[in-house]
C-alpha cells in the first residue's frame, strides 16, 4: 500500500537490528505498533513519553508496519525478522487494517481473522517458544458507538477471546472499553483520527501492559 515510508527499507532495517539488539520485549504489529517510539525508528511517534516510561532501558525491538495486515506479519515473520530471537514478551497487535479492503486486498471477514492471527501466534511458538505471547484484542475504531467497523472488531475479538482463553503460552488481553466512553464514543483526545492512539492513548495501553506483564517494574 502506499504510505509515508518505505516498506522494505524497514524490513531490512529489522532485519540488521534484530542481529544487535536481543529484545527482552517485541512487538508486532501494523502502523498502531509502529508509530508507538522505539526501534527502528520512525518517521512519526505518536507516544513516545508512554514508551519511555513503560520500558526504560528494557531492549525492545518494534516490529510494527504501517498498513500491515496478518498475512503481511506472516510473510515478515518466515522472511527472517524475527530468527534467532527469545524476548521474554512478544506482544502482538494485528487485524485492524483486515477489516477493510483497497485494491490490493479485500476485506476480510472476523472468522478468517481470528484464524490467521491463530496462525500467527502458532509460528511464534514454533519459533520462540519460551517467549510468552500478549495478544491484544483490536482497537475500537470510529468516533461513534455505531460506526461500522465496531460490529466486526466486537466479533473478531469475541473468537480471539474463545480460541485463546485456555492457553497458557497466549495471554489474551482486550483494553478496548478503557478507550471509550459510557456511550461507545472515541474520544479524540485519545485517538484523534478514530484508529492511532495519541500520546494519552497509548498511555493506556502501556499501564494495561504493565498492569499485565510485569514490564518496566
Amino acid at each position: 500500500e502506499q504510505d509515508s515510508y518505505d516498506w522494505f527499507a524497514r524490513h531490512h532495517a529489522e532485519l540488521e537490528l534484530a542481529k544487535k539488539l536481543q529484545p527482552q520485549v517485541v512487538l508486532i504489529g501494523d502502523s498502531i505498533t509502529h508509530f508507538w517510539g522505539g526501534q527502528p525508528l520512525a518517521g512519526r511517534m505518536n507516544g513516545p513519553a508512554a514508551w519511555q516510561k513503560l520500558f526504560g532501558d528494557t531492549p525492545v525491538l518494534n516490529l510494527g508496519f504501517g498498513w500491515d495486515r496478518t498475512q503481511n506479519v506472516l510473510w515478515r515473520l518466515r522472511q527472517g525478522e524475527s530468527d534467532g530471537l527469545a524476548p521474554r514478551w512478544i506482544v502482538l497487535n494485528i487485524g485492524t487494517n483486515n477489516l477493510t479492503g483497497t485494491d490490493h486486498a479485500r476485506a476480510n471477514t472476523p472468522e478468517e481473522i481470528d484464524a490467521a492471527i491463530a496462525v500467527i501466534c502458532a509460528e511464534l511458538h514454533r519459533r520462540s517458544p519460551q517467549s510468552h505471547i500478549v495478544l491484544m484484542a483490536i482497537f475500537p475504531r470510529g468516533p461513534h458507538a455505531d460506526d461500522y467497523l465496531r460490529a466486526p472488531i466486537r466479533a473478531a475479538n469475541r473468537l480471539l477471546a474463545k480460541r485463546f482463553a485456555m492457553d497458557s503460552a497466549v495471554t489474551y488481553l482486550d483494553i478496548g472499553s478503557q478507550f471509550l466512553e459510557p456511550d461507545g464514543t472515541l474520544p479524540s483526545a485519545l485517538m484523534p483520527d478514530g484508529t492511532h492512539p495519541s500520546e494519552a492513548g497509548y498511555r493506556i495501553w502501556a499501564e494495561a501492559l504493565q498492569k499485565a506483564t510485569g514490564i518496566g517494574r
